[in-house]
């Protein structure tokens, strides 16, 4: 971290609470900072939630705006006024409400942000929700009158006309809180199509607005029915411009509006159940559409709650611009020149699991303003995690990193399909998928028609839009295609078509060269071991009733026993008290009691079925972790960022997206490790773990020794975790397992690995032939890869090349048998 993060001395102590008192301005504290994250920062409402809706350096100031799940007519967030040293206040003009809009009005020298105008000296006005209700979502510069109005849209469909100097408003559109009818959806509005606004921008004539969701029972559980919209208005009547789900809508000039709007061309992210969606429009043209690969899935579902304001935000200097994407968990670079007919330079710079609601550069570093805790866990439910709540309080906070940090978390592996089980027209070509940025790239075909078809790949060399061939694959009715290309293989973007009209999937994969090794300490130095059955741990929960401080019921494990070791407390400056509250104690020891038979291991490997019934497995770590006196005391899944949860199994940290985002499907391992971690949680933006060695505190600043010595835990960011080490594990769909010819063993999770083997035998007397197939993106169609026959006795070893990457991986045998497959992943 930049010197400039590393410690704050506090001028003022101010509780950064939504409605907590000032404190006196003569006191001094030193304040810590872990990972980036200042815990003093945290802010707290009284909702279910508490997001960073905004953050924007202005008047010398960085000003951040919170917000919670549904107040259309304000809540208990705030708007907060930080100082460059990192004090702070809580303006008193606050009013609430659930708003993530920003922008800055180079003429009346403005930021408008939520309801509120600031002018460049601080002074604030705001405009109360009587007048202009709604969910604030997004703000534009205005058609006709520029330099004296802006546009404010909500999530509901509201629009409004504001005057830049009285604030008077005029309402174009009613929101659709005010017209709503007793029995509808919170987030339903009658004057367009989807649900849930995002994204407001104007320039070319019109005004372009987003939606990321639908309303309806559906909308809540399955995350690939029809969804969103992307929109304008001519300043007379709405157009759809497309039928699916978009967050993001701005251009080169970003929250200034743009500098050119006749001729600047205007940007839209968004997403489909196949990829991201990217679109821009052009002046003469109108709008074109391309592909990007997800590398997470968990922002999908249908209803868009899982997805809060992903950005395109200029992090450089007036000298140097330099645009930062994040989209479905990645950070992208973004041309600034992005436009038809030069659509060279989106790369995938890195994955991360932090929910980012916006971010901005200040004092030559970034800040991202996050998504936390919530205390209500909305449609997140799943039995791997009992009955466990989410925080006693929503809280989230700001996270500070240097520049460069957005290069240096997750592999940029990730997929998207072109077409996925869908009916295609002759000859058509699909939209353009982005092909350059990785060195392994696969295509997964499948002609699910009857008739052979030709299919022809292109690739647009340089992004000119001029396409040229790249390969041609012919396939006879229900036959597959893998074909890989290297980073010798030259092209911005891919597409496809074929010379008869069929049903067809065709699927992307891309990654790099993984660079982690396995097992690293390094920051995690102090944490038990997996072998160690003698150790302290603890439950914990960040408590409610305003209490803002994390409660840990500390325990003491001894083989098969337990042993309560007292009640810890640790607040903001993370110091950790002892305190006697025995009700408290006893409140997080039962609520949150560790649940048990989560996962089944077997011989195989670890077998878990979901919610809906269905079967996965997932690679074994160390032998230690399948021992019984383990499962019971080892958090296995708890949601630790807004609506996605962390899965701790056999070893290994995953992400998992919610149920209606497709669950287990799309799990994503994040690094392996062998470590005996107790519980986590997250705590003013932290990520906290116990299971920690109170002897190892010194020398590792992310242990938190309790004042009595007595216990510790670890303290960082979620991201942290990547500096684990890579995946790796053993195991796989069969081991002495009687299998029936013709049936597919169960799914095994190949994906987000490396030095893949496969070992195969069998116990028939004749030779069996199996049939390794592979399923891309989690919901798709299985793919025939390879068939292999195995004599009697013998064991076939099967090395995956490294370019191969698809989501999981499975089994068929053309003979009754008892088989084994263990897949290595080193």
């Amino acid at each position: 971290m930049k010197k400039w993060i590393s410690f704050i001395v506090l001028l003022c102590l101010i509780s950064f609470a939504c409605n907590g008192p000032e404190m006196s301005a003569s006191e001094e504290e030193v304040y810590p900072s872990i990972s980036g994250i200042y815990p003093h920062l945290a802010y707290y409402n009284e909702e279910g939630e508490c997001g960073t809706g905004a953050v924007v350096p202005w008047a010398g100031k960085l000003w951040v705006v919170t917000y919670g799940p549904h107040f259309p007519f304000g809540s208990s967030d705030k708007l907060y006024e930080i100082n460059p040293d990192l004090s702070f206040n809580t303006r008193e003009e606050s009013i609430g409400g659930t708003p993530a809009n920003r922008m800055i009005h180079k003429e009346s020298e403005q930021l408008f942000i939520g309801p509120y105008a600031i002018d460049k000296s601080g002074e604030v006005r705001t405009i109360s929700y009587e007048t202009m209700p709604g969910r604030h979502t997004g703000n534009a510069r205005h058609l006709t009158d520029p330099a004296n109005k802006i546009y404010y849209g909500t999530m509901e469909e509201g629009f409004y006309e504001v005057d830049v100097h009285n604030l008077e408003t005029k309402t174009l559109y009613v929101d659709g809180n005010v017209t709503r009818k007793e029995g509808e959806m919170a987030q339903e509005a009658e004057l367009l199509l989807g649900a849930h606004g995002k994204g407001l921008y104007s320039g070319q004539g019109v005004l372009v607005y987003s939606n990321n969701g639908e309303t309806g029972q559906k909308a809540l559980k399955d995350f690939s029915i029809e969804a969103g919209a992307l929109y304008e208005w001519d300043g007379e009547e709405w157009h759809l411009v497309r039928r699916n789900q978009f967050v993001e809508v701005t251009g080169p000039g970003g929250i200034h509006g743009n500098p050119n709007p006749k001729t600047d061309p205007i940007w839209a992210t968004g997403w489909d159940h196949k990829s991201v969606i990217l679109g821009v429009r052009d002046p003469a043209e109108g709008w074109e559409f391309f592909r990007l690969p997800k590398a997470s899935h968990s922002y999908d579902g249908a209803h868009g709650w899982n997805t809060e304001w992903p950005r395109i935000r200029d992090v450089g200097t007036e000298e140097a611009p330099d645009y930062l994407m994040t989209m479905h968990g990645m950070f992208w670079k973004f041309p600034e020149s992005f436009q038809k007919g030069q659509t060279a330079g989106i790369r995938p710079r890195s994955a991360y699991l932090k929910v980012i609601g916006d971010f901005t550069r200040w004092q030559d570093g970034l800040v991202f303003g996050c998504d936390d805790s919530a205390q209500r866990e909305f449609l997140n439910k799943r039995s791997a995690k009992g009955n466990i709540e989410g925080p006693g309080q929503s809280n989230s906070n700001l996270w500070f990193t240097d520049m460069d940090m957005p290069d240096n978390l997750g592999p940029v592996t990730a997929n998207g399909a072109l077409w996925l089980e869908e009916q295609v027209a002759a000859n058509e070509p699909s939209e353009p998928m982005l092909f350059s940025g990785w060195q392994e790239k696969n295509v997964w075909l499948q002609n699910q028609g009857e008739k052979k078809v030709n299919f022809t790949l292109e690739i647009d060399a340089e992004g000119t839009g001029n396409w040229e061939l790249l390969e041609q694959v012919s396939l006879a009715g229900n036959e597959s295609s893998w074909l890989s290309f290297d980073q010798d293989t030259k092209g911005e973007w891919i597409r496809v078509k074929s010379d008869a009209a069929t049903k067809a999937t065709v699927h992307l994969s891309f990654s790099n060269p993984e660079q982690r090794s396995a097992y690293q300490k390094d920051i995690f130095q102090g944490i038990q071991p997996i072998q160690e059955d003698d150790y302290t741990g603890g439950l914990l929960y960040g408590l409610g009733d305003n209490r803002r401080k994390l409660g840990i019921a500390a325990k003491r494990y001894q083989g098969a026993s337990v042993e309560n070791v007292g009640y810890y407390e640790m607040d903001e400056k993370l110091q950790l008290v002892k305190v006697d509250d025995p009700e408290t104690e006893s409140f997080i020891t039962d609520g949150f009691a560790i649940p048990e038979k989560v996962f089944e291991v077997d011989e195989a490997s670890v077998l878990i079925q979901d919610d809906q019934g269905r079967r996965w497995r997932l690679p074994k770590g160390k032998d230690a972790f399948t021992e019984p006196s383990v499962n019971g005391k080892l958090r296995i899944a708890r949601e630790v960022a807004t609506e996605r949860d962390l899965f701790n199994c056999h070893g290994t940290f995953y992400e998992l997206p919610a149920e209606n985002a497709d669950g287990f499907a799309k799990i994503r391992p994040v690094a392996s490790h062998n470590l005996r971690i107790n519980d986590y949680a997250s705590y003013r933006g932290m990520l906290l773990l116990s299971g920690v060695d109170p002897q190892a505190a010194d020398g590792n600043e992310h242990i938190i020794l309790s004042e009595d010595g007595e216990i510790a835990v670890w303290a960082g960011v979620i991201d942290d975790l990547w500096k684990l080490g890579k995946p790796v594990g053993k195991g796989g769909p069969w081991a002495n397992t009687a299998v029936d010819a013709g049936i597919p063993s169960d799914p095994y999770l190949f994906a987000f690995y490396d030095q893949r083997k496969l070992e195969l035998q069998h116990g028939a007397n004749e030779e069996v032939t199996f049939t390794i197939q592979f399923e891309p993106v989690g919901h798709g169609p299985w793919m025939d890869w390879k068939q292999v026959t195995v004599a009697p006795g013998e064991t076939h070893l099967e090395t995956f090349p490294d370019e191969i990457e698809a989501r999981w991986v499975r089994l068929v045998a053309n003979d009754d048998c008892t088989a084994t497959a263990i897949f290595t992943y080193e």
